[in-house]
């Protein structure tokens, strides 16, 4: 497997720690609801990896952008060097086995021009299930040398998400759970509903206890919800991460192309002028 292809297996990766410039490791653990991953982190981890924080270091802080939007580069090229990314040396990221912060970590240095990242499939739980070591042990890296280049990856903003929902031959996703989509519950953001002309295809559909299904049954899942070959494609969230995964797993299916809107419904709401659509259809 190479160093550009999205998933790696423990396995895999017992073999490449073993060799002598393995790839940096990248622990980005993290609960929407907190405690902070930094605890999990210092109770057990790979050993070599470096705690990342996907609210402070990998977003930029939280606002009418959203609740997780796009890093400053400058701030983001700082912390990544600080954890010891190396131009153009591999990378492997993992959280706490649901795939949803490692995803938004890999799509992150994807944008930032970083192209050898992978995600661990599985994360830290199927580490630990495979009988792998973990220790407690801090991890003091050499400064890296990464330079952060914007636009690696195709995001979209407002604008961009509302044509592509709106265009007959493009489709944007919503991945939230179907009562958000629908508008009957929105336990986060201040209004419930989804952007316009978006279709639901929560995330549970397509990734299962953070483990992703074959290319196959990807590409006929979105295929389901009208991601045909060559169909321009998004998708979005509540504030960037879970859809960072839908990316992912759109990448798994053969569409690079893919683009996130990292705002998500937290950067829509935030203009009372953005039209808001409730119920079960786009």
């Amino acid at each position: 497997m190479s160093g550009t292809e999205p998933l790696i297996e423990t396995g895999q990766l017992a073999e490449e720690l073993a060799q002598p410039d393995p790839p940096t490791l990248l622990d980005v653990r993290w609960r929407l609801t907190g405690p902070p991953g930094r605890d999990d982190h210092a109770a057990g981890h790979l050993a070599g990896a470096v705690f990342v924080d996907l609210d402070t270091e990998l977003s930029g802080p939280p606002g009418a952008a959203g609740r997780h939007p796009l890093p400053d580069p400058a701030a983001l090229q700082a912390a990544l060097r600080a954890a010891g990314v190396r131009a153009g040396h591999p990378v492997v990221v993992y959280d706490g086995g649901d795939g949803m912060s490692a995803a938004r970590a890999w799509w992150t240095l994807r944008w930032a021009g970083h192209r050898p990242v992978r995600v661990l499939h599985g994360g830290y739980p199927a580490w630990v299930a495979a009988g792998l070591p973990v220790t407690t042990e801090p991890s003091t890296p050499a400064p890296g040398d990464v330079t952060v280049t914007p636009g690696g990856l195709p995001v979209l903003d407002a604008d961009a998400a509302a044509r592509l929902a709106a265009d007959d031959h493009g489709v944007l996703i919503d991945v939230r759970a179907a009562p958000r989509y629908r508008g009957e519950t929105e336990p986060i953001d201040p209004v419930a509903g989804h952007v316009p002309g978006a279709v639901n295809l929560p995330a549970p559909e397509y990734v299962t206890d953070g483990r992703f299904a074959a290319a196959q049954a990807l590409r006929e899942r979105f295929a389901a919800a009208g991601v045909t070959e060559g169909t321009p494609v998004g998708a979005y969230c509540g504030s960037g991460v879970t859809a960072a995964q839908a990316v992912l797993a759109l990448h798994l299916a053969g569409r690079p192309d893919a683009a996130l809107y990292v705002g998500s419904w937290s950067d829509w709401v935030a203009d009372a002028d953005r039209p808001v659509a409730t119920g079960a259809t786009p």
